[in-house]
């Protein structure tokens, strides 16, 4: 590990340790002895696990559909395994495993790491769009959130609101951006590489080079029957995901029975929030994030439920891939750390070629 990745952990450690701070100071009685005394309902908790399973699937026919135009033979059975493996990297080793599931896609389809490090980039553009279709929805539509946005203070509402303009306008960039992209990609690259040509490490080459790549990730939706199905499975997927964030919830009992699927949408938000702040194996973001949407949002009593369902809603939706993953990888002889490795070395070798 080099020192650009050592700084980062430890500026992420002391953020994560300063928003603790903030968030526990208020909770004069916080009793921590109390954190894992409450009584669960195991096969709510197996249900969400089972959930979190089909998402990855769904994961898994997603990327089938993109490849479709290079590898039509490629199965979705086949994708399941470089799925999970690439989500336990994720898991334990944090953004040093975040390209290992291109990278084993790539491999096994005999296609260039580039070329799936593209589908990566523009897979993001649909996680976020199909997230954004629900919790807009929930918003705006008739539902249970709706009619929690009533009762709420004003503040909260307004917050929720805000939210819910927030993700059309991020929505809404996105795709006039992959559209830009999409037909006028190699002029921006090389516009970028000129503009920035002479700042330090090369940084306008790198950024070109990722517009690129994206432009060549655009390039596999092959045509707008495509298009509806990446949309439909992206909807789908994060649908089944609010599944599991309720049964979660629900394996608490009666101060839980009141989050619906679409009040759930908010914990979902809060903990991709979240996500942006994390130490590899550990977490912490995310689980923050979500306790501090049920203390401040729905005001869930005592604190120490909060905390406890914040932990849970991790391990479940996030951690929970890692046993599996762990036996896929030891069963195909492949070392995680050694693979977030190579990855490293192919985006060297992309960007040596592309320089050439």
């Amino acid at each position: 590990m080099n020192k650009k990745k050592y700084l980062a952990y430890v500026v992420v450690f002391l953020v994560l340790a300063g928003l603790v701070y903030l968030q526990f100071r208020t909770w004069k009685n916080f009793d921590w002895a109390r954190l894992f005394q409450f009584g669960l309902n195991w096969r709510d908790i197996l249900m969400g696990v089972g959930y979190i399973y089909i998402a990855y699937f769904l994961r898994a026919v997603r990327w089938k559909i993109f490849l479709r135009p290079v590898r039509k033979d490629a199965s979705i059975l086949g994708l399941v395994p470089p799925t999970m493996i690439g989500f336990t990297g994720l898991a334990l080793l944090g953004r040093a495993g975040e390209l290992i599931r291109p990278y084993l896609i790539a491999r096994r389809n005999n296609l260039p790491f580039a070329s799936q490090v593209a589908v990566w980039a523009v897979e993001r553009i649909f996680d976020v769009g199909g997230f954004t279709v629900l919790m807009v929805a929930a918003i705006f539509l008739p539902s249970k959130l709706r009619t929690f946005m009533l009762s709420a203070p004003p503040e909260v509402s307004h917050w929720i609101r805000l939210t819910g303009y927030a993700l059309i306008a991020l929505v809404f960039g996105l795709f006039l951006g992959a559209l830009l992209i999409a037909y006028r990609g190699n002029r921006i690259a090389q516009f970028v590489e000129d503009r920035f040509a002479h700042l330090a490490e090369n940084l306008g080459h790198r950024i070109a080079q990722k517009i690129r790549e994206f432009t060549i990730g655009l390039n596999t939706i092959h045509g707008p029957i495509a298009f509806l199905e990446l949309s439909a499975v992206s909807v789908l997927m994060w649908w089944i995901i609010a599944l599991a964030y309720k049964e979660v919830t629900h394996a608490y009992g009666a101060p839980m029975a009141a989050m619906s699927v679409t009040k759930v949408l908010l914990l979902m938000g809060a903990s991709m929030i979240g996500s942006m702040v994390q130490l590899p194996g550990v977490g912490g973001g995310s689980q923050l994030a979500t306790i501090s949407a049920l203390d401040h949002i729905f005001h869930i009593v005592p604190k120490e439920l909060a905390v406890s369902c914040g932990i849970m809603l991790w391990l479940v939706t996030f951690f929970a891939i890692v046993p599996v993953g762990l036996l896929l990888s030891h069963h195909e002889r492949l070392s995680l750390r050694k693979l977030s490795e190579e990855t490293e070395h192919a985006e060297e070798v992309d960007a040596v070629k592309e320089a050439i």
